[in-house]
């Protein structure tokens, strides 16, 4: 059982972690950063269309910016299309709000009325188009002969195989009518300006949400390798598409890109600083882990759980600090995301070992989970998870066999639930550790 004093300074170590995590949101929120890069007004119409877990965030900040310019309300149009919960009201931008991760129906009737706005969009207008992680699902256009349905069956399987978000999104621009710099060719002769928050590991541009404006590095054939590396087993007619060459995705020197420039507003970086600084401010010396990890999130957990079992054993006061994006591949039927099957996999690599607390956590407010604005964001780590535990008779290595580490966090009280955030730069990764305390002077009876 725990001491007061104990529970008391886990409590005071969860708030740290806790108001580490809100600065490095709040670095990467639509509010604080896109304003500087809106360009100057057009001579014709502002069409808007956003997407991801950032859209309605980034499209009212877009709309506030211009409307005070003065612009008149009939020069601004457009069209957010947004995870469930993610919507922000504004009265000149429609929010439509889909699925994610899994593409719904919702989305697909979103992306359709956001293929048109683009094509109706002539040369003086301006389309600007606001991508947050996120989009590729929000944004569901299925290639000609696809359906619904069968997208959100190889989708299903792409989420479950572990494959990195680059080769997810490789396979996902060649089944796509949007994505793979379609978009961009769909909204030509219009000038188009492409700003970004990354969610994406090295923010590779192309990735994020798939790409929809820009030239695709990518082919059919990358795409058909990765279902074979990844034992995938699609639709008969997903592969026939990934066989099909006028499915193929635009490439560099297409006159569609003639008039489109693009930039990252907000980036992984960005956030992991802003949780550094605060760190040490708190007194920590920090490790920068670095902010583009990615791997099996339970393999990179008992790395970790190493680097801080060294740095207890060397007396040190220290935060180690990551950010990327892990991945799962999913074996059991349970219920959780990278973030919290990377905290269970600490408790299990740590032990019983005490003083260290951790907080990992998705930065868009949502782990996995079933799409919902209540699902958890991560999960914390410390001396009271292994105080309840223990006194539960929980097994984690149980829990990470069926990939249910929501349903061991559950249990022991140790889900963070945010909600939507609005905005989204990866995983934030924390783990303070603090060294043993050091025997006081023995005492002698007289």
């Amino acid at each position: 059982m725990m001491s007061s004093a104990d529970a008391a300074n886990a409590t005071f170590k969860r708030g740290l972690l806790r108001a580490v995590f809100d600065s490095a949101v709040a670095r990467a929120h639509p509010d604080h950063m896109l304003g500087p890069h809106l360009p100057a007004p057009p001579a014709g119409k502002i069409i808007c269309l956003a997407a991801g877990k950032a859209a309605a965030a980034m499209a009212a900040a877009a709309a506030r910016h211009y409307r005070s310019l003065g612009l008149p309300a009939e020069r601004l149009t457009g069209l957010a299309t947004t995870r469930h919960g993610h919507g922000v009201a504004d009265s000149f931008i429609r929010v439509v709000e889909a699925g994610h991760p899994m593409p719904d129906a919702a989305g697909l009737r979103a992306t359709e009325d956001a293929l048109q706005l683009a094509g109706e969009a002539r040369a003086d207008d301006l389309v600007l188009v606001l991508l947050s992680g996120g989009g590729s699902a929000n944004w569901i256009a299925p290639a000609a002969g696809l359906t619904l349905q069968q997208k959100q069956a190889v989708t299903r399987q792409l989420l479950r195989s572990g494959a990195p978000i680059a080769a997810v999104n490789t396979v996902r621009k060649h089944l796509s009518r949007i994505k793979g710099g379609r978009l961009a060719r769909l909204a030509t002769p219009a000038r188009i300006m492409t700003l970004a928050i990354s969610d994406v590991p090295h923010d590779e541009p192309t990735v994020i949400a798939s790409g929809p404006t820009l030239p695709d590095p990518t082919t059919l054939a990358d795409a058909r390798a990765i279902i074979a590396r990844y034992g995938l087993s699609p639709d008969t007619a997903i592969m026939a598409a990934l066989n099909d060459p006028a499915n193929e995705s635009c490439k560099d020197g297409d006159p569609a890109f003639a008039r489109a420039s693009f930039a990252i507003v907000a980036r992984p970086r960005d956030a992991l600083d802003a949780a550094l600084r605060h760190l040490q401010q708190a007194g920590y010396a920090t490790v920068d882990l670095g902010s583009d990890l990615e791997g099996e999130a339970r393999e990179v957990a008992a790395e970790h759980a190493r680097l801080a079992r060294q740095a207890r054993a060397e007396g040190r006061r220290t935060a180690l600090v990551s950010g990327g994006e892990l991945t799962v591949t999913i074996r059991g039927r349970g219920r959780g995301g990278p973030n919290q099957e990377y905290a269970l996999a600490l408790v299990q690599a740590l032990g019983e070992m005490s003083g260290i607390a951790a907080l990992a956590a998705d930065t868009d407010g949502a782990d996995g989970g079933s799409g919902a604005a209540r699902d958890p964001a991560g999960a914390f780590v410390d001396d009271t998870t292994i105080a309840q535990m223990t006194a539960l008779g929980l097994n984690p290595a149980d829990y990470l066999a069926n990939n249910d580490a929501t349903g061991f966090f559950e249990q022991t009280g140790d889900l963070l639930v945010t909600g939507p955030t609005l905005t989204n730069v990866n995983d934030i990764r924390i783990i303070l550790v603090d060294p043993p305390a050091r025997p006081g002077p023995a005492s002698t009876l007289v």
